[in-house]
């Protein structure tokens, strides 16, 4: 397995971007129902004109995606550094239990380190089994729990 830097201007490395977001999207920690063509356009069209917007791709030997960390760059304003937040981490199903989420959480922690980044973030629900992994990789709730509200627009 490899860890790269998706190239959006690759169609190869941006379909497999959307495919695997699609799959996570289908599981019930990404809300059980697929992406909507007129969303997976949009991010045809946007990724590769977002500022600060990057994706690892977990490649198996043979060149098939079995996960992807959506990432975007912030900055914090409490350390005057850039950081980076990982919006979705998704691993296909069938390559689940094999390390293919540490692998790019390390990923994305070394690109991180590369973009002179002070912090990355998450949100994950507090039901997702995945949160054993995000504390294992080195993630805590921080000094004082926080919440993520949404409002949908």
């Amino acid at each position: 397995m490899r860890i790269r830097l998706a190239d959006y201007r690759n169609p190869a490395d941006l379909e497999a971007v959307i495919a695997v977001t699609d799959a996570y999207a289908q599981d019930p920690m990404g809300g059980g129902r697929p992406l909507p063509e007129d969303v997976k356009d949009r991010l045809r069209r946007d990724l590769p004109a977002w500022p600060g917007a990057f994706s690892l791709l977990a490649e198996s030997d043979t060149g098939e995606a079995l996960g992807v960390a959506n990432c975007f760059t912030g900055y914090g304003t409490f350390s005057g550094r850039p950081l980076v937040n990982i919006h979705d981490l998704a691993v296909v199903p069938e390559a689940r239990g094999r390390g293919v989420g540490a692998a790019l959480l390390a990923g994305v922690e070394a690109e991180a380190r590369a973009r002179g980044c002070g912090k990355i973030t998450l949100e994950v629900r507090d039901d997702n089994p995945a949160d054993r992994l995000y504390r294992r990789s080195g993630f805590t709730d921080g000094d004082c729990p926080m919440r993520f509200l949404t409002k949908p627009l």
